[in-house]
C-alpha cells in the first residue's frame, strides 16, 4: 500500500489496517493500553467500525491510532443494486484502485463474491477480470475487509451476520495469493472474529493443481470450485491459458486428491459457450472424467463480457444439463445474479476506473487551460 494522494497531489504515508491483527499483534502496537484493549479494538474492527467508532477507548488513543492506522482498509465507493434483489459493491482501497464484490440474498442464506487480487494474470478468454492482466495480489485484511464492510453495510452484526457464506470467485486466481487467501480463511472463520463456518466458504480455482493439492493437505474443509470449461485439452487451453501448464488430467487428480484429504465433493465450474464446449462429445467426455468420483458440475451460461463468444439460451443449457444427468452426471445450471449491473467479475471495476482516468484527464485538461488563459502582472 503506497498511500492515499491528496487534492494537492502529495502523496500521504501509507496507513496499515487494524483488522485482521490478533490481539498480541494489536497489543504490540499500544504497550501502555490495558491489556483487554487490544480485545476491544479486535472486536470492534470485525464489527465495522472505524477508529473514531471505537467510542470505549480514549480520545487520546484514538487520535493516536488514527496517525498511523486504518481499522478496515476497504471502503465503500458505490453500490449497484439490481432487479433480481443483489448488489454489486465497489470498494475502495488506500492505493487508489478499485474491486468489486456480489451480494446475493438467498432463502438458506446471503452469499458474497469476494476478490482476492487486482485483476488476475490467468487470461481465460471469457473473463474480464484478466483483460489488463495481474495489478497485485490483495493483503489478507483486503480480502477480509470487503466482508466486514458489507457484512455492516447490509445491516449485518458479528454475532448476527448478514453475510453467512463467502464465495471466493470473484476478481483474482485466490490459490495465486496462496498465503493472504489462507490467513484470510484463518481471521474470518476465527471464533473471535466473525465465526463462519468453513463448510460455508467456497474457493474457486482455475486449476493451479499443484497449489490443490497443497490446500488439500493444509486441514481446512472449504468447498473447492474448479474452473474446467471443456472436457478437451486442446479446447481447454484456447480458452484457459493455464491449461497449457496444468492440464485436464493434472486438474482432475488434484480435484480427486482433495477429496480423498478432505471428503468434501469438487465442484466443477463449466461455462457453456454456444458451439463451443457444448456438444454431444463434451458430454461423453464429462461423464468420463468425473466417473466413480463424487463431483458436481455447475453449469454457467457464457456473459459475454465483451467477447465474441456467444452464450447460450436457457433452453440449451437446460438441454445439457438433462443429458449429462441422464448419463448419470450430478449436473445443475447456475442461477446468475446481478446481469442488469455488470455482476460479471472485473466488470465494473474496469468501466468505473475508465470512467475516472477520463475524468481526471478531462480535469487536468481544463487546468492546464487556466493556465494558458491566465495573466500574470508583476509589481
Amino acid at each position: 500500500m503506497k498511500g492515499d494522494v491528496t487534492a494537492s497531489g502529495v502523496r500521504e504515508k501509507a496507513k496499515s489496517p487494524l483488522l485482521g491483527l490478533g490481539e498480541r499483534e494489536i497489543a504490540s502496537l499500544i504497550p501502555s493500553a490495558p491489556s483487554y484493549t487490544a480485545r476491544q479494538i479486535r472486536a470492534f474492527c470485525f464489527a465495522g467500525r472505524d477508529i473514531d467508532g471505537m467510542t470505549s477507548l480514549s480520545k487520546a488513543l484514538r487520535a493516536s491510532l488514527k496517525e498511523d492506522y486504518v481499522a478496515n482498509p476497504v471502503s465503500v465507493m458505490r453500490v449497484y443494486a439490481s432487479r433480481d434483489g443483489s448488489k454489486k459493491y465497489l470498494f475502495s482501497l488506500p492505493d487508489g484502485n478499485l474491486i468489486e464484490g456480489v451480494f446475493m440474498p438467498h432463502d438458506y442464506g446471503n452469499t458474497l463474491c469476494v476478490s482476492t487480487q487486482i485483476g488476475c494474470r490467468m487470461h481465460c478468454a471469457f473473463c474480464a477480470s484478466g483483460a489488463d492482466g495481474l495489478v497485485r495480489d490483495l493483503h489478507f485484511s483486503e480480502i477480509l475487509g470487503q466482508v466486514v464492510a458489507v457484512n455492516a453495510a447490509e445491516g449485518g452484526s458479528v454475532k448476527e451476520r448478514a453475510v453467512t457464506n463467502i464465495v471466493l470467485m470473484g476478481s483474482g486466481e485466490p490459490l495465486d495469493n496462496y498465503d493472504n487467501v489462507m490467513r484470510f480463511l484463518d481471521e474470518v472463520t476465527a471464533a473471535d472474529g466473525l465465526n463462519v463456518s468453513e463448510r460455508n466458504i467456497s474457493l474457486s480455482t482455475s486449476g493451479l493443481a499443484d497449489k490443490m493439492k497443497r490446500f488439500a493437505d493444509s486441514g481446512r474443509k472449504v468447498t473447492l470450485s474448479v474452473s474446467l470449461h471443456s472436457p478437451f485439452d486442446e479446447e481447454r487451453s484456447k480458452l484457459m491459458p493455464v491449461n497449457r501448464r496444468y492440464n485436464i488430467a493434472a486438474v482432475t487428480d488434484a480435484a480427486r486428491y482433495y477429496f480423498k484429504r478432505t471428503g468434501r465433493r469438487v465442484i466443477f465450474e463449466y461455462t457453456l459457450i454456444a458451439g463451443v464446449n457444448d456438444s454431444d462429445a463434451c458430454a461423453e467426455k464429462l461423464k468420463e472424467l468425473t466417473k466413480g468420483f463424487p463431483a458436481h458440475i455447475n453449469l454457467i451460461r457464457l456473459n459475454p463480457a465483451g467477447t465474441s463468444l456467444k452464450r447460450p439460451t436457457a433452453d440449451a443449457a437446460k438441454e445439457f444439463m438433462l443429458k449429462l444427468n441422464a448419463m448419470g452426471v450430478s449436473a445443475t445450471v447456475r442461477h446468475s445474479f446481478g446481469e442488469d449491473i455488470e455482476g460479471a467479475c472485473g466488470q465494473l471495476r474496469r468501466r468505473v476506473s475508465a470512467e475516472l482516468a477520463a475524468e481526471d484527464k478531462e480535469s487536468a485538461r481544463g487546468r492546464t487551460e487556466d493556465r494558458k488563459g491566465s495573466k500574470f502582472t508583476t509589481a
